[in-house]
């Protein structure tokens, strides 16, 4: 390698609506377990947004984004064992310290700073534990929305049958519609206000509800007079309203409206806690409190589970669903672009002119 060898890298420097693509040093093995691992292909996630309008991440900019990512490793600490240069794999976005563990758990996480416990983007910090699985396209998604969107649905206590609402027909609402068709769900409601993605969600089967046309709470009970039996948050604390405007507990209250009698709630949209600092500077534009709907979710007998998802628990039967050519979750993909598309692609995902980009490497 040349000395003083750079790499381009999307940055977060503190701007809202704006990134930035820059050269970086290109990160060496500094431990017996490290990987490093050459990107051949990254993705722009919605949580990536939550940054980009300056309400989440690390206090203290500026940081190399990105935590969905696969690629070819190119170099390996001498006491990685079971990973071998050339090797494709996926990087999860939660790491962990020590030895891969498939137990649930919150990890750090990559793409947000250094208070997540990790300084880049889409970097694999520890290959001996974090890396694995194959090849192509399909699989990028295992790094997080997919896992994110099928996991949502455990929270929730999804069985085979049921009915179930998502709310957000963004990448990982999309994702855990098509994964509760793919589990056996008897139907399923997809709650957006984006007509192309509304439509993307009918393609796979799903029932589209445009909240700005339609009360979605009304509509879903006109149609399951009992109401779901499951519901799942896939917006979190960004969530807006019928006049599109920001109202961080609609969401929440919805799903217990429309969920019925010991029914479960699932939430994987981002919430956080966060004052505003260089790195978050709308933070505190967001409550991380809301108001709930509690003698209704008690009455109803309501289970509600909510958090990040580790990828790597489901990981392996993701792996084999797509292995098998039962699940396609690259149907969500609608523009592939060079790194220096970057800026330009970030403001058209915001601007839901985007369903999900893809960031191609050489």
């Amino acid at each position: 390698m040349a000395l003083n060898a750079t790499m381009r890298a999307v940055m977060w420097e503190g701007i809202p609506y704006s990134v930035t693509v820059a050269s970086l040093p290109i990160p060496t093995v500094q431990t017996g377990t490290d990987a490093v691992v050459q990107v051949q292909a990254a993705a722009i996630c919605g949580t990536d947004l939550h940054t980009y309008h300056g309400v989440y991440g690390s206090s203290n900019a500026p940081w190399s984004l990105g935590h969905e990512a696969m690629g070819v490793i190119s170099e390996i600490g001498d006491s990685v064992t079971f990973l071998n240069v050339g090797d494709v794999v996926v990087v999860p976005d939660l790491m962990e310290s020590g030895h891969l563990n498939l137990e649930p758990q919150m990890g750090e996480a990559i793409g947000l700073g250094t208070d997540f416990g990790l300084p880049g983007g889409c970097q694999v910090p520890s290959g001996n534990e974090n890396a694995s699985y194959p090849d192509p396209t399909d699989f990028l998604f295992l790094s997080d929305i997919f896992a994110t969107g099928w996991t949502a649905l455990d929270y929730a206590g999804f069985e085979p049958g049921d009915t179930v609402a998502v709310f957000g027909a963004g990448p990982v609402g999309l994702l855990s519609a098509y994964s509760a068709i793919l589990r056996g769900a008897s139907r399923v409601y997809s709650i957006d206000h984006v007509e192309s993605r509304l439509q993307m969600a009918a393609s796979i089967g799903a029932i589209p509800i445009n909240f700005v046309e339609t009360d979605p709470v009304q509509e879903i009970l006109r149609l399951e007079p009992s109401g779901v039996r499951r519901a799942v948050d896939c917006v979190g604390f960004e969530a807006v309203n019928a006049d599109l405007e920001l109202q961080e507990n609609i969401i929440v209250h919805q799903m217990v409206a429309v969920t019925g009698f010991r029914g479960g709630v699932g939430q994987v949209g981002v919430w956080d806690s966060a004052g505003n600092t260089t790195g978050t500077p709308y933070a505190a534009t967001l409550s991380p409190n809301i108001t709930f709907p509690m003698s209704d979710f008690f009455n109803k007998g309501l289970q509600f589970q909510a958090g990040p998802v580790d990828p790597k628990v489901v990981a392996p039967h993701l792996v084999e669903l797509i292995s098998n050519g039962v699940a396609h979750p690259s149907f969500i993909i609608s523009s592939e672009i060079s790194i220096e598309d970057v800026p330009e692609y970030y403001s058209r995902f915001d601007q839901h002119l985007e369903t999900k980009v893809v960031i191609r490497f050489p």
